[in-house]
């Protein structure tokens, strides 16, 4: 019986019904560093983990558009969410690159949850059947309440092997380390995984070539045009969202707080009177409001592609990677002037502008999305050289 797949507003709305909840959630997430049962339960219950689950499985296989205004939607309520939403969502879509009988394992699990790394930090040994696993994963975002696990590691085997395999562990394989210990996005639980002789079937398994250039070995997938777009293409424009959100969190609790607050130490009455608050609060609106539009454009170029089913120059990688480097870039600065004129009172940990703070600074580190990095990947593309990485 086919889906019935809910509109983007439809999305966007119910997204919008999860933030109070999370909201009221925030000191709690953040001290546990982790998400609680309630916050899982009302994700599930939502449906946004079937957003990016293939159709054939119950999903909505939802445009990059459609998620970044739902993700933006929750990061209004907490950041740490976001994020781990927004891993769920790039690795479920990543998991359609595998056989369909590996998708039947990792979909037989209702609101499923993946999560990974890209990161090629243990070794697998070539037995029969398939490889063993050993080594430790660290910034493992969202898999204290995840499922599965896409965990890359390089063969062992002839020298100058280059690329990595990619392979789908259940999260019951793997043990957790608990060391998320940090001052941003401290509720991701992005903890480090560890395999000691971790069997992986031949099924479960695919190369590195195939994980980048996206040759899906899944038999109903690999006609879709959306699975041909390059894999960090696709993660990227995805996770611009809590970006954009946590930024109209920030706008929207700066204002909130606005009415009656005196300006400290001055003649102003209100700081709502003083012309250096106007010119705060319009320079960070105007930095927000060109981070979503820029995330929206992405979205549609994405989308367009997609619909002609157009091949994925390197100029066009390239272009895909700056784009939410230059996001986060305007993200920070916009938040960065909203909690330096929020005033004393706005570091108790109640007021929520600090912890926008800390989440967008954690965010803007992740390595995919550093802007001084991704601006000079595009500043070298313009300049006629060679890209200096394969992450593209």
């Amino acid at each position: 019986m086919p889906t019935t797949v809910p509109t983007r507003d439809d999305l966007i709305e119910t997204a919008g019904k999860l933030v109070p909840l999370l909201r009221s959630r925030a000191l709690w997430i953040d001290e546990n560093r982790r998400l609680p049962s309630d916050v899982i339960e009302a994700i599930e219950a939502s449906g946004l983990l079937k957003m990016q689950v293939p159709a054939q499985y119950g999903g909505y296989e939802s445009d990059a558009r459609t998620f970044i205004d739902v993700l933006a939607e929750i990061a209004k309520g907490n950041s740490s969410v976001a994020f781990c939403m927004s891993i769920y969502a790039s690795l479920t879509w990543m998991v359609g690159l595998w056989p369909d009988e590996a998708l039947d394992e990792v979909f037989a699990q209702p609101n499923v949850r993946v999560t990974g790394t890209t990161a090629a930090s243990g070794k697998a040994t070539r037995v029969e059947g398939g490889y063993l696993l050993n080594g430790s994963w660290g910034f493992n975002s969202g898999v204290l309440h995840s499922h599965w696990k896409i965990t890359a590691a390089m063969p062992e085997g002839p020298a100058g092997e280059t690329l990595p395999i990619f392979s789908l562990v259940p999260i019951s394989d793997l043990e957790i380390v608990d060391d998320w210990n940090t001052i941003g996005l401290q509720g991701s639980g992005s903890v480090t995984t560890v395999a000691k002789d971790v069997f992986v079937p031949d099924r479960r398994v695919i190369t590195g070539a195939e994980f980048y250039q996206n040759v899906s070995k899944s038999q109903i997938n690999a006609p879709k045009a959306s699975y041909r777009v390059p894999m960090l293409v696709t993660a990227t424009a995805m996770q611009t969202g809590q970006l954009v959100g946590a930024g109209k969190y920030a706008l929207a609790s700066f204002l909130e707080r606005l009415p009656g607050r005196p300006l400290t130490y001055t003649n102003y009455p209100s700081q709502r009177e003083a012309p250096i608050t106007h010119l705060q609060v319009g320079e960070a609106a105007l930095l927000i409001e060109d981070a979503e539009g820029r995330a929206h454009r992405f979205a549609d170029l994405l989308a367009e592609k997609i619909r002609r089913d157009e091949p994925w120059s390197q100029e066009d990688r390239v272009f895909s990677r700056v784009q939410i480097g230059w996001i986060a870039q305007q993200i920070k600065q916009a938040v960065e002037i909203l909690a330096a004129a929020s005033g004393g009172s706005s570091i108790f940990r109640d007021v929520p502008i600090t912890r926008i703070q800390r989440d967008v600074h954690a965010t803007s580190l992740h390595s995919l999305i550093t802007p001084g990095t991704n601006i000079e990947l595009y500043g070298r593309s313009l300049s006629g050289l060679e890209p200096n990485t394969v992450y593209l």
